[in-house]
């Protein structure tokens, strides 16, 4: 029997590849000794992980971004805008010059009259009319109705649409998650038309005797944007409104 000294200490070593003591105990097996040095050193990483991990949460205040989009685009703002100037335009305001006006907008149904309204009021300001606020001092007041303010979207396509899209959007409108495949859409040529409309007009009449002094029919005024596709290039687009690409330049 061989005996090997391993830091100061004698060891005998057996035929059974395992370590023996010189005083007959048994110290392990070699193979045990190399798979705990191996956990040893895996615990030790795992802990420098997650320390590293932490001190870069702390440093950075583990922050999230929250994106949130306006509930109309862009592109929607300048068609309600450009469709509210072509309304207001024809509309004429000489028999209110110097006057003082109250403008009521009770009876302007329309859920988008403040693009509008904002319009109309400039028109007034620019005509020489003074608005007042108070209803009690003003001279005439000046009813506004509409029949309408809105946009109108159609869409075209020449190939074969997305499947799987409008009923994932619909569940997830709902707050219901579902898993669903959705396919991409594989177009020639593809469409997207937005028309947009504003309907306004107005009566106007004394205070004191409600006679009327003007009036006005239906003005109405329209923008349009149109983008197309063919085999997946575009958009390209044409309207009356400022065109807002979908790239970046």
């Amino acid at each position: 029997m061989e005996t090997v000294a391993f830091s100061n200490v004698a060891y005998k070593l057996t035929g059974e590849s395992r370590f023996t003591g010189v005083d007959g105990k048994n110290v392990g097996f070699f193979g045990e000794s190399v798979r705990m040095k191996g956990m040893n050193r895996s615990i030790r990483l795992v802990r420098f992980v997650a320390g590293l991990t932490a001190m870069a949460c702390w440093s950075a205040g583990c922050a999230n971004l929250r994106v949130t989009d306006p509930s109309r685009t862009a592109t929607e703002q300048f068609l309600l805008s450009q469709a509210a100037i072509e309304a207001v335009r024809p509309l004429s305001f000489e028999a209110l010059h110097g006057r003082k006006v109250y403008v009521d907008d009770t009876y302007f149904a329309a859920s988008e009259k403040e693009f509008v309204l904002g319009e109309l009021r400039a028109k007034l300001l620019l005509s020489g009319v003074e608005i007042t606020a108070p209803k009690e001092q003003a001279e005439i007041i000046l009813e506004l109705r509409s029949g309408g303010v809105g946009i109108d979207r159609y869409e075209s396509l020449l190939g074969i649409p997305s499947i799987g899209a409008a009923g994932a959007g619909a569940s997830a409108a709902a707050g219901v998650p579902v898993a669903s495949i959705v396919t991409p859409e594989l177009a020639i040529t593809k469409e997207v038309r937005q028309l947009a409309f504003a309907s306004v007009a107005y009566v106007a009449f004394w205070v004191d005797t409600g006679e009327v002094v003007a009036s006005s029919g239906p003005s109405i005024g329209r923008a349009y944007r149109d983008d197309w596709w063919l085999l997946g290039f575009g958009p390209r687009t044409i309207g009356t409104v400022p065109p807002v690409d979908h790239r970046m330049e």
